[in-house]
């Protein structure tokens, strides 16, 4: 599999990369994005994280060149369309929901300033609510329309307060005018939907929610779902209606088995066999993850707390027929630093992985924790694969 990296951060800079996303250009080139987080990663007026950094590859891969940066742009997914190149996020930690436009490759971008140069939803004043989440998950286009999930953090703290929501226009309209988009109603998880069966858990929420159409072309939004210690790995489905201006949840049926939800994941559609495609981060050794959970808290094999039930130190490719059911392909990714089973899993993570079909190929880029992170969580490098002539695994 070919593998190249786009960029490296050293550890001693406390600031980490992430919310990667690739998209390959008409004219063959590729530009990726990612943002920065940590301690100390640069900032913006509000003294929150929120520079984008864009790359551009005329190599097929083989070598990038950073081409610019964007200052209050973070949380970003990348889109085409009607010739254009669109960014969309969050304007720093829980901001707005901006979007921005570039018409030569990636070298430049429009700059929202108010409701008509691409502030589409305001928040509220910093992390007061509306507190805006989103990341590189898919921009999806269905019957006309350009769709977007995002979440409402309200209340803090981080988890249960997640509301999930979509936001959509017509493809056909001026994206960058406010007026062109329309925002759902919003959801907050309720722990009473839970099943008994999944015993008792702390902290459980949805969040990076994920746009997709099943066979029926009827419109999910498909979350994430964590909680703690929780390592049954569903997801939730939340259907949209009404062209995105109503969303709803029936905790009944809601939930279905989803290696890799408990992380962020890319669901896509393959045009040619119609099976649906994710890269996850499945919990690969569940034994050894449960083992770590309930170690005393002075073993140095225990996680933070925070992180309990968690594992990215593999990457897999996984496969549904029908959207609801589904399977490991191949594990693609995973630690090569002769680590032990634990130690991979505290310090090694390949995470928030964002892909294309590319002909026959999958494109794909990671953020990595390897070789020198200091915790899997903490990212150091964003690297860019491909994945050759996928359709033979599956």
């Amino acid at each position: 599999m070919f593998r190249r990296t786009v960029k490296y951060q050293p550890e001693r800079s406390q600031t980490y990369l992430g919310s990667p996303c690739v998209v390959r250009l008409p004219d063959g080139a590729l530009v990726v994005t990612h943002d920065y987080y940590g301690k100390g990663c640069p900032r913006n007026h509000q003294n929150d994280e929120s520079l984008t950094s864009v790359y551009r590859s005329e190599d097929n891969g083989n070598t990038w060149v950073n081409i610019t940066h964007i200052m209050n742009c973070y949380w970003n997914h990348l889109f085409l369309l009607n010739g254009s190149l669109y960014i969309m996020g969050c304007a720093q930690q829980y901001g707005n929901i901006v979007l921005r436009r570039s018409d030569d490759g990636g070298f430049t971008w429009t700059h929202p300033v108010d409701s008509k140069t691409g502030i589409l939803f305001p928040a509220g004043p910093f992390w007061e609510p509306p507190n805006y989440l989103s990341t590189a998950v898919p921009a999806f286009i269905h019957n006309g329309r350009i769709y977007k999930a995002f979440e409402d953090l309200d209340p803090l703290p981080f988890g249960p307060g997640f509301q999930a929501l979509v936001i959509s226009a017509p493809i056909d309209s001026d994206l960058l005018d406010a007026s062109s988009w329309i925002m759902s109603n919003k959801i907050r998880f309720d722990s009473n939907w839970l099943p008994a069966a999944w015993g008792p858990l702390n902290d459980a929420g949805w969040r990076e929610g994920n746009v997709i159409a099943d066979p029926d072309g009827q419109l999910w939004n498909i979350m994430a779902v964590e909680a703690d210690p929780f390592d049954a790995e569903q997801a939730a489905r939340i259907k949209i209606l009404d062209d995105g201006a109503r969303i709803e949840f029936d905790p009944a049926t809601g939930f279905f088995g989803f290696p890799g939800a408990v992380a962020k994941f890319t669901i896509r559609r393959d045009p040619v066999t119609g099976k649906y495609l994710s890269i996850v981060n499945n919990l690969a050794d569940l034994e050894v993850l449960r083992e770590m959970a309930a170690a005393p808290r002075s073993n140095s094999t225990r996680f933070h707390q925070k992180y309990r039930m968690r594992q990215r130190s593999v990457a897999s490719l996984t496969v549904s027929d029908d959207l609801w059911n589904w399977r490991i392909v191949k594990p693609l990714l995973k630690s090569t630093a002769g680590l032990t089973t634990e130690d991979a899993i505290r310090l090694t993570g390949y995470q928030y992985t964002d892909w294309h079909i590319d002909g026959d190929d999958i494109i794909f880029v990671v953020r990595v924790a390897d070789r020198g992170a200091n915790n899997f969580h903490d990212a150091n490098e964003v690297i860019y694969c491909v994945l050759p002539n996928f359709r033979s695994l599956l």
